[in-house]
This record gives structure tokens, C-alpha cells and sequence, in this order.
């Protein structure tokens, strides 16, 4: 008996059939591949960054249309200017967005990216490392939460000198300076927290502790 998929689900089976016919290379990246990775925030939407090729935004909006999806935003000349196709998956109305990858730090991202479950699908993911380097780009207050979330759950799996590289880089690209402080900033903070979590579970009386005690007390006064 075939399994049934949640909306979310059934969105990215039919969006993975209509890039594979394609044969278009593509990741999942944004709050979707936190939820991988540690963090718990809840959202409808999904963030697709995908390699065309040859093929043109176009021949992508056909197979799209074929798969059950309908844009959102009809709009070549957007599609141009911002390198995104809003689209909505018309049976769940699951909303996503697609961005159209540039070269450079992109492609790397999608070289590295591998294969998770995602709402009983099989699907390419970026990296933990990597969406964190997003969500740091990024800067909203819910990605740096987001990036809390992967370092509380991830600990010692995460590969910070990679981090720390790829932040450099993006860094070197933009002109900025801020991306390596404030990663460092979270970091430390996020195993400050840590360590007084894991105190506060050692301090805190366990029912076992509490029933000894009570006897042992019982004892003292007969």
C-alpha cells in the first residue's frame, strides 16, 4: 500500500519529478533544511535553489505547469532582475521559491549538499555548515535562532573551521567584515547556554533523590 505524504510531502515529490525530468541539480535550503539539522521553527514554505544549465527559465516554467505547479509570479523580467521563480503547488498549496544559482559559492553549496528525508521524501539538502553560513548572510532574527538551533544540536559534528572558510570568503565577496563576529558571538553564546542547561539537569532533584531524601528525613525525627 502506497504511503500517503503530508501537503508539504506531496509538493516536493512532484517538484523533485518535474527537476528530474529536467535533469536539473537542486538543493533545499532555508528554514526546511534547518528543521534537518535542529531547529524547530514550523513553516509551509520551501526555498529551492537549483542549477539550469541549458535549460532556460522558460522550458523550467513548462515542466513546472506539467508537475502541478502554477507561478506565482508570471513575470520574465522578474525572474531576470531577482534569479527567483515563485511558484505554488497547486493541489497542497504549498508555496515555494526557486532561485536560480549564480557561479561561485552556489555551486560549491550544491557540490556539497546531500540527500535527507523531508516530509517521507527522498531529497537533496545543503549541508548543515552551509545553512548556517546562509542564515548568517541572511540576518534576521528567526535565522539567527535558527542558527542556535544547529549549533545546541549539532555540538561537535559541526565543521567550524569550514565555517569559518566559507564565512571569509562571502566576507571577501561583499565587502563586509560582520559575518565572522557575529558567528563567533552565537557560538559562544549558544554553549554558554548549553553548559547551564546541562548544570540545571544535574542540580535538579530527581524523583528517586526526592523520595531518599524524605525518608532519610523521616528517619532522623523516629
Amino acid at each position: 500500500m502506497p504511503r500517503v505524504l503530508s501537503p508539504f510531502g506531496a509538493a516536493l515529490a512532484d517538484l523533485k519529478e518535474a527537476l528530474a525530468a529536467l535533469r536539473v541539480d537542486w538543493y533545499v535550503f532555508g528554514a526546511q533544511a534547518a528543521l534537518v539539522y535542529g531547529a524547530a521553527r514550523v513553516t509551509a514554505d520551501v526555498d529551492v535553489t537549483l542549477r539550469l544549465g541549458k535549460v532556460t527559465p522558460a522550458r523550467l516554467a513548462t515542466a513546472l505547469k506539467r508537475h502541478g505547479f502554477r507561478l506565482r509570479i508570471d513575470d520574465p523580467a522578474f525572474v531576470r532582475t531577482t534569479r527567483v521563480l515563485p511558484i505554488l503547488h497547486v493541489r497542497t498549496s504549498v508555496p515555494a521559491d526557486l532561485v536560480i544559482a549564480g557561479p561561485g559559492l552556489e555551486d560549491v553549496f550544491l557540490e556539497r549538499s546531500s540527500v535527507h528525508d523531508l516530509g517521507g521524501v527522498r531529497v537533496p539538502v545543503a549541508r548543515a555548515e552551509d545553512v548556517i553560513v546562509m542564515k548568517l548572510l541572511a540576518g534576521r532574527d528567526k535565522d539567527l535562532d535558527d542558527v542556535a538551533a544547529i549549533v545546541a544540536a549539532r555540538g561537535a559534528g559541526l565543521d567550524v573551521k569550514d565555517i569559518r572558510t566559507t564565512l571569509a570568503m562571502v566576507e571577501g565577496a561583499l565587502g563586509q567584515s560582520d559575518l565572522l563576529p557575529l558567528w563567533e558571538r552565537l557560538r559562544e553564546k549558544t554553549a554558554t547556554r548549553s553548559k547551564k542547561q546541562k548544570l540545571s539537569t544535574r542540580k535538579a532533584p530527581t524523583s528517586r533523590t526526592r523520595a531518599k531524601s524524605t525518608l532519610t528525613r523521616r528517619r532522623k525525627r523516629t
